[in-house]
């Protein structure tokens, strides 16, 4: 079948589709020994297409990896520093070679980290179209007053724009820290800790705990697991529907009502922080 030659490239997991269009607009990709031209289309099964000197053989089998991502180490494939990387902890992991993160987690953060070799659906997760919730536990300096509760729900304008509202809720630990819950559906670079230092409070520790449907659970960290087919689909349904249900997928979702939650969620185990909680 013949797609568009960035599609396939994305596909691929080489790179993202504006990346692969740069590659094609500086002739670094060919289609049968013919330097090709943005916007061509090409069949992968049938046409041999290079890439950067380097032939484009028939698509590999999707694989889907959540790493639990320990903190003090780069959520690349390469470091020019030398520094710990994600990909040293894919050890047994088939086709490791081949998987790219869906995002990044910064060099201070833990968490919940996708690795994918399917390009497509990364685009889809890191469009700001998709809405997809990210949600962390974040421990901070000092108890959040209410009107940083308040900032946060409406929305914070950092140095690249205003954000989104965000979603917190405090989580009670006997160790007398300030913890809490902060669920947001965008992705900009460090967002959390920018919001929180805007607020001139500081994050002392972060960690992703879902990305979209996914949860890190009780993965242990520096490990990881293959995705199964269910949080695949749910992750496909996520982006083909934004803002439906966490946890939404297939003939579920269906019966879902598209509804956000509101500013505030107030599970039984957890409350909102008050004033004097400063």
């Amino acid at each position: 079948m013949r797609e568009r030659l960035q599609k396939i490239i994305a596909a691929r997991g080489l790179a993202s589709r504006r990346s692969a269009e740069t590659w094609i607009r500086d002739g670094l990709v060919t289609v049968n020994g013919r330097v090709a031209e943005l916007g061509e289309s090409a069949d992968p099964d049938a046409d041999a297409i290079k890439v950067r000197g380097k032939l484009l053989h028939r698509s590999p089998t999707k694989l889907y990896v959540l790493l639990h991502k320990p903190r003090d180490t780069v959520s690349t494939r390469v470091d020019p520093e030398g520094r710990p990387i994600v990909a040293d902890l894919l050890k047994g992991c088939r086709d490791r070679k081949l998987l790219y993160p869906v995002g990044r987690l910064d060099w201070e953060s833990e968490g919940a980290l996708l690795l994918t070799n399917d390009g497509e659906l990364t685009h889809k997760l890191l469009h700001p179209s998709s809405e997809l919730a990210r949600a962390y536990e974040v421990k901070v300096a000092r108890p959040l007053t209410d009107r940083d509760l308040t900032r946060l729900a409406q929305g914070i304008r950092l140095d690249d724009g205003p954000t989104k509202g965000v979603e917190v809720v405090m989580i009670p630990r006997k160790s007398g820290h300030a913890w809490y819950r902060i669920t947001l559906r965008e992705g900009r670079n460090r967002q959390v800790r920018r919001m929180i230092e805007t607020l001139g409070n500081q994050v002392l520790r972060l960690k992703r705990v879902s990305f979209g449907p996914v949860s890190l659970g009780r993965l242990a960290k520096g490990s990881w697991r293959e995705l199964t087919e269910d949080e695949v689909e749910a992750l496909r349904y996520a982006v083909a529907h934004p803002g439906a249900p966490e946890g939404a997928s297939g003939r579920a979702a269906t019966r879902a009502k598209r509804t956000r939650k509101s500013s505030w969620a107030k599970p039984s185990a957890e409350r909102r922080p008050r004033s004097r909680d400063r």
